[in-house]
């Protein structure tokens, strides 16, 4: 029966470890929703800190096919949605982001269609506060690369 026991007690304490190693001392919580793209590497989606959500920057990853989605306006709404799926999970809306970094290969081209996604997405004012960005390159030689914050304090 102490093996029993024994057995049990490890088998709650790797349990227990487990779940600790997706928060952090202060309460930081890794995110991983169902039906999000794969985090590979030393990155993850999301984290949870307090009232506030921070997501990942965000490609237009098809999180059916793990590839990015090939139209232009069709991959930058792609990474709203894959944003939108994160915070969602948390209990917040997109309504609920409190700051946008949108990282991109060419203002000329992709501004454009960014603010149109958007304004589709968001379905009216008020917007969150945005700063996007020309860089010279992005990971997989991508178009655009959303970074995003959000407010939602836990429900009790």
């Amino acid at each position: 029966m102490n093996r029993f026991v024994l057995s049990g007690a490890l088998a709650l304490a790797m349990a227990s470890n487990a779940v600790l190693a997706q928060s952090s001392p202060n309460g930081v919580r890794t995110l991983d929703p169902p039906g999000a793209i794969k985090a590979e590497g030393t990155w993850s989606l999301g984290v949870r800190a307090g009232d506030f959500i921070f997501v990942a920057g965000m490609q237009g990853v098809d999180a059916a096919t793990n590839k990015l989605v090939a139209d232009p306006e069709g991959r930058i709404r792609q990474a709203f949605l894959n944003i939108r799926l994160i915070a969602r999970s948390e209990g917040a809306s997109l309504q609920d982001c409190v700051r946008l970094t949108i990282y991109v290969s060419d203002l000329d081209q992709v501004a454009a269609l960014v603010d149109k996604v958007q304004a589709e997405l968001w379905g009216k004012p008020p917007y969150p506060p945005r700063t996007m960005v020309e860089v010279r390159r992005l990971f997989d030689d991508d178009i655009v690369e959303i970074d995003s914050v959000f407010y939602a304090p836990p429900k009790k």
